[in-house]
């Protein structure tokens, strides 16, 4: 099983770890057996799995929902999951992160925009729930940056805020949190990012090898979504088309009159 200090021992090894974020307990399974070292709820899945339309729509309640069904698929790797836009803000951070630990099970609890909020992120320290800490242009604070949401996925840290940003991840570092997810680091930021502390520095979209590790939606990974159907997809594989492709071979079946596959047979079927 893969613990927290195993992530520290490997940034100071140099070696990468491997983050998915997963919505299902059987995309958890499979996030899992793949050696995953952390999985992690996102608080996107509302967006990318419920068609919402923004991140911040999701409730917390939907995401114990969510983190139950996760954390059932997780036998060895570490979850995280996400707190949606609020607790965090409102000075709710400590409850709603006694709730996930207690009602779900969680190892890490994912602060979006953390590094406006060192007292919080200290607070649970304190309690001792590790805190993984996420900063940058990422889903919570776009706006702050004058970017939509929308186009988040394409922004990148200035360079000019280098200094910034790695002053944002000192302060985390020095809160307790024990791994950062540094949200569209780019090439010459996210480095210096890594350099400067000691704890696992993780990102996802606008990330790179640069980071001590990647942090991956399964489902982009897999092209599982609508979209995939009509361009091609810069994936791992496109199971939106064998989806389709299997589900309409289904209906065909249905409408011929002939046995499904996998259905219960029963004498006389076809």
């Amino acid at each position: 099983m893969t613990t927290i200090p195993q992530l520290q021992a490997m940034k100071q090894a140099g070696e990468k770890s491997v983050c998915f974020v997963a919505w299902d307990y059987h995309m958890a399974r499979i996030a899992d057996r793949v050696g995953a070292d952390i999985v992690s709820v996102g608080d996107t899945v509302g967006v990318n799995l419920w068609g919402q339309s923004n991140p911040l729509e999701i409730t917390f309640d939907e995401m114990l929902i969510v983190a139950k069904a996760v954390r059932r698929g997780v036998r060895d790797a570490l979850v995280s999951c996400d707190f949606p836009f609020g607790p965090l803000q409102s000075g709710d951070a400590l409850p709603a992160a006694i709730r996930l630990v207690k009602e779900v099970g969680v190892d890490l609890v994912k602060l979006d925009g953390a590094a406006d909020f060192p007292d919080e992120v200290e607070r649970l320290t304190r309690a001792g729930i590790p805190v993984f800490a996420q900063f940058g242009i990422t889903p919570q604070t776009s706006l702050k940056y004058g970017i939509e949401y929308s186009a988040a996925h394409q922004a990148q840290v200035p360079d000019e805020m280098t200094d910034e940003f790695v002053a944002q991840a000192k302060r985390l570092e020095g809160a307790g949190a024990v791994a950062l997810n540094f949200t569209n680091s780019g090439p010459v930021v996210g480095p210096a990012v890594v350099e400067a502390v000691s704890i696992p520095v993780l990102g996802g979209f606008g990330g790179g090898p640069w980071l001590d590790g990647r942090i991956r939606m399964a489902n982009v990974a897999l092209g599982y979504n609508e979209k995939s159907l009509d361009s091609e997809v810069d994936a791992y594989a496109n199971m939106a088309r064998i989806a389709h492709d299997g589900l309409a071979a289904c209906a065909e079946d249905i409408r011929a009159g002939r046995q499904i596959r996998g259905g219960v047979r029963t004498s006389g079927a076809s």
